[in-house]
């Protein structure tokens, strides 16, 4: 992925109204949920998300697979 699409792809999923949570997957097979669009800072292919509990989580457009786009809009409902 360039540095640019991965800076508009973040641009589109956190500036989306109303916000909803999508997931990062990473070429180690990782995985983190992004729970507030305001958690997140990024530039020229690199980004930051501040995890619950203060816990940085770096990422750029080299270790990113894919943007997930809410995974849990996809589960059945009971």
């Amino acid at each position: 992925m360039t540095a640019e699409s991965f800076d508009a792809v973040l641009r589109t999923l956190l500036n989306r109204t109303p916000f909803r949570p999508f997931t990062v997957e990473l070429h180690n097979n990782n995985q983190f949920e992004v729970d507030h669009n305001g958690a997140v800072a990024y530039n020229d292919g690199v980004a930051v998300y501040v995890a619950p509990g203060g816990r940085p989580k770096y990422f750029d457009h080299e270790s990113v697979v894919q943007f997930i786009d809410d995974l849990s809009a996809n589960k059945e409902e009971d």
